[in-house]
C-alpha cells in the first residue's frame, strides 16, 4: 500500500482537511521510521564515461520520487529535476492510476543537466551512492510495488551503454552485498507528475515521510559528494518554496 495517498485538485499541496493530515502524519512516522534506509556510500567514479555536449536529460526511477528529486535539486549542473512517471505501456500516466500498480509505470524524475558541469556517469554515481538501495527488487524504504523499482531509463543508445557498464563495475567490485537489481529501460515516455508532487521535499522538509526516509540521503549527498552539492534547490517552479 502506497503511502502517499492520491489527493484531489492540481493547484498548490493539497493535502485534503486536518484531521487527513494527522492521520497521515501518523502512518508517515510509524511506517517511515521503521523501514529508514542505510547511510549512503560514495562509490568509485565510473570507469566508462559518456562524452556529451548541450543540456541533456537524464530519467532516474529510485522508489518515491520525492526523495530522488530533492537529491538531484541540490546537484551543481542540474537545471532543472521535475517528479514523474516513466516505463508503463499507458498512453498517460496519473498518480491514481500508477499508485496501484497495474499501469506499469515507475516514479521517477527527469534531470536536466550541464555535462560541462556534470557528466551523465557522474549523475549515475550520485543516484547509486545516496538516492536508493540499488538491490531492493520492486521496493525502497516503506514502499513496494512495481511502481517503486529501481530503474534507469536512458535517452540514447550511449546513456544505455553507460549506465549497463556502471552497474557492471560496482557488480564487478562488491559495491553491495547483493547484485544490484537496477533495470535499464530504453525507450520509456516520460509523464510529469501532478503539480502537489513537485518540489516536495524542498516545500516539505518537516513532513514525517520526509524526515524518515528522504532528508537523510540529502545529508548523505551533502556529505559524501560537497563539492557536487548546492546548499538551495533548483525548484521546478523557479522559485524558493513556500
Amino acid at each position: 500500500m502506497s503511502l502517499k495517498p492520491e489527493r484531489s485538485g492540481r493547484s498548490g499541496v493539497a493535502l485534503a482537511t486536518i484531521a487527513g493530515l494527522a492521520l497521515m502524519a501518523g502512518a508517515f512516522s510509524l511506517r517511515g521510521l521503521a523501514h529508514a534506509e542505510e547511510p549512503g556510500r560514495r562509490l568509485p567514479e565510473a570507469a566508462v564515461t559518456a562524452r556529451e555536449a548541450g543540456l541533456r536529460t537524464a530519467t532516474l526511477a529510485g522508489g518515491c520520487f520525492w526523495g530522488v528529486q530533492g537529491v538531484f535539486q541540490h546537484v551543481r549542473g542540474v537545471r532543472q529535476a521535475v517528479s514523474g512517471y516513466a516505463g508503463g505501456d499507458a498512453a498517460d500516466a496519473r498518480y491514481s492510476a500508477v499508485s496501484t500498480g497495474g499501469t506499469g509505470h515507475a516514479e521517477a524524475v527527469r534531470v536536466t543537466y550541464d555535462p560541462a558541469v556534470i557528466r551523465y556517469d557522474e549523475l549515475l554515481r550520485i543516484f547509486f551512492s545516496v538516492a536508493l538501495d540499488p538491490t531492493q527488487v520492486n521496493r525502497q524504504g516503506p514502499d513496494s510495488g512495481p511502481q517503486y523499482r529501481s530503474a534507469i531509463f536512458p535517452a540514447d543508445a550511449e546513456q544505455a551503454a553507460v549506465a549497463k557498464a556502471y552497474i557492471a563495475q560496482l557488480d564487478a567490485a562488491h559495491a553491495y552485498a547483493r547484485p544490484i537489481a537496477t533495470r535499464i529501460e530504453p525507450g520509456a515516455t516520460f509523464y510529469p507528475a501532478e503539480g502537489y508532487h513537485q518540489d516536495f521535499m524542498a516545500s516539505h522538509p518537516n513532513h514525517p515521510y520526509i524526515a524518515a526516509n528522504d532528508a537523510p540521503k540529502l545529508r548523505d549527498l551533502q556529505a559524501l559528494f560537497p563539492e557536487r552539492t548546492t546548499p538551495e534547490p533548483t525548484l521546478v517552479g523557479g522559485r524558493p518554496p513556500a
